[in-house]
């Protein structure tokens, strides 16, 4: 009996790639794994940040803002991942869509802006996790005011190296294991996101005005040393920018997903829809609880001014029954969407690092492309990028603005990566393109377009400087690691990799529908 091929398997043996790793995985098993990338409660460690900028109305509006331009970028991914259905995805479509001159450089500077990009962005969620964690213990041993434990740079540090080895050793068993841990997860943020966000407000009352959450403009020169009006809303509404992405991948884990030239673009979708809604309200939640705006960055407060969204939950406990056991129990919620967006994060980072290995495009490739011989998942590409997570995170012994550099080298790479492709499919001849099950047509020049200059304008409001008076202290030093980390990759190509990388490499000949 022979079995049918799967569209998106003879989509990808079109392509010139043979079935390595085992699909397996269901449209829900993808919409999990993509939603905890994203994950309802990602933005939790800026909100605060967010806020002392231009108050409440920036921070609420804004978001609203982002997630319309979001759309367009997402509705282009989708109509891309619907014709390029292969781990390598932003690459390997930015290769193909560029054309046969500019698709190696294109497939190149998309490749490591990507891997950039998600190698940080593992770090980012283990600072977050390690954060909350941080107030979590505080908390619970007497908080800040109590004589509670708040542990020191050292302790923090093991805490941040420690979610990334659990979440490696994670990633070493078969990608079905993730899978599970991520259907946990998706109803772990919806239900736990419902429980926070109806039950935070409803605790804290009586809670702010709408007039404040919806029409307070507010700025705070005095502490962030802004004090230009747009400089201050650009600033605040980088939460919501560092929120919404991660939706692509839905697109690495296509070579794994049955029917990916559909299920790809939906999943992308529907987590970009689910986010937009849940993010949003769990905003609202937070800010009509506001007790005492200005208390909140007190370094004497019970959460030692450590993380603001913190304070407002044990405020509203507190308040309402004088324990903090409340506050704990929603800390861990959102703890636990920390956990979970990092352990998807690190599938889909080793995902792109063994699909650049596969195209020989990294120094050792053909270790980082060995597939596990039982569980066929590219185990050293995790740990490589577990690594180099790690070795990220050790400035947090030094510097306090860290957190802030490591996002933003993360969101740059990341969503610098969604970039390439998109001008690319742009600008190309509509004749070139084959088109997947979702497509868009004649709209696709202005969906593109818009999406472009939304990516552009995106990288570069995480470039800026985000405090004043500029110290060493205060200092974004995202520019600077970017600044060198692409100057070498670009170096490298120039003096060397122009003359033997070609972007993807295809390992079956595809003719006939005979491989």
């Amino acid at each position: 009996m022979v079995m049918e091929m799967d569209s998106a398997e003879k989509r990808l043996n079109e392509l010139g790639y043979k079935q390595e790793l085992r699909r397996e995985m269901t449209f829900f098993k993808t919409l999990a794994i993509t939603f905890s990338s994203m994950a309802v409660f990602t933005g939790t460690p800026l909100y605060g940040q967010s806020l002392l900028y231009a108050g409440p109305a920036s921070l609420i509006w804004g978001w609203v803002v982002v997630t319309f331009f979001t759309w367009f970028v997402g509705i282009a991914m989708a109509e891309i991942c619907s014709s390029f259905p292969t781990t390598g995805s932003l690459y390997f479509w930015a290769a193909h869509l560029a054309g046969p001159r500019w698709g190696p450089f294109a497939s190149w500077c998309c490749a490591w802006l990507e891997t950039i990009g998600l190698i940080s962005g593992i770090s980012a969620q283990s600072y977050s996790g390690a954060q909350a964690l941080q107030v979590i213990i505080l908390l619970s041993t007497g908080t800040n005011k109590g004589g509670g434990y708040f542990a020191p740079r050292s302790v923090f540090l093991c805490m941040y190296v420690f979610l990334i080895f659990v979440w490696a050793v994670l990633n070493s068993f078969a990608l079905k294991v993730i899978a599970y841990l991520n259907i946990i997860s998706i109803w772990w943020q919806i239900l736990g996101g419902m429980v926070v966000i109806i039950m935070l407000p409803l605790v804290a009352r009586p809670t702010q005005p709408a007039s404040y959450v919806f029409t307070h403009f507010e700025m705070s020169p005095e502490e962030t040393g802004i004090s230009s009006k747009p400089y201050a809303v650009i600033m605040s509404v980088l939460l919501s920018n560092y929120c919404l992405y991660g939706y692509d991948t839905a697109a690495h884990l296509t070579e794994e997903t049955k029917g990916a030239d559909r299920t790809g673009p939906t999943a992308i979708l529907s987590s970009i829809g689910i986010i937009t809604v849940f993010g949003w309200a769990y905003n609202l939640a937070l800010t009509f609880s506001i007790r005492d705006p200005s208390y909140l960055y007190d370094v004497n407060n019970e959460t030692a001014g450590a993380l603001v969204p913190a304070q407002i939950i044990y405020d509203a406990f507190h308040g309402r029954y004088h324990n903090s056991t409340g506050a704990i129990v929603f800390l861990c919620i959102i703890w636990g969407s920390f956990f979970f967006c990092g352990l998807s994060v690190t599938t889909s980072a080793a995902r792109v690092v063994y699909a650049l290995s596969r195209d020989k495009g990294i120094p050792f490739s053909p270790i980082w492309r060995r597939l596990h011989p039982i569980h066929k998942v590219p185990v050293n590409a995790v740990w490589l990028c577990a690594t180099i997570s790690t070795v990220l995170g050790l400035p947090i012994l030094k510097l306090n603005v860290i957190f802030n550099a490591i996002i933003s080298i993360s969101t740059v790479g990341w969503v610098g990566g969604y970039a390439v492709p998109i001008f690319a499919r742009l600008v190309m001849a509509e004749k070139n393109f084959k088109p997947g099950p979702f497509y868009l047509g004649k709209a696709r020049r202005p969906i593109c377009s818009v999406a472009f200059l939304w990516i552009c304008y995106t990288c570069s409001a995480f470039l800026l400087p985000t405090l004043y008076p500029i110290t060493w202290n205060t200092f974004n030093y995202a520019p600077v690691a970017l600044g060198i980390a692409l100057s070498l990759i670009m170096l490298w190509w120039i003096l060397d990799a122009r003359k033997w990388f070609k972007g993807p490499v295809r390992n079956i000949d595809y003719q006939n529908g005979n491989v």
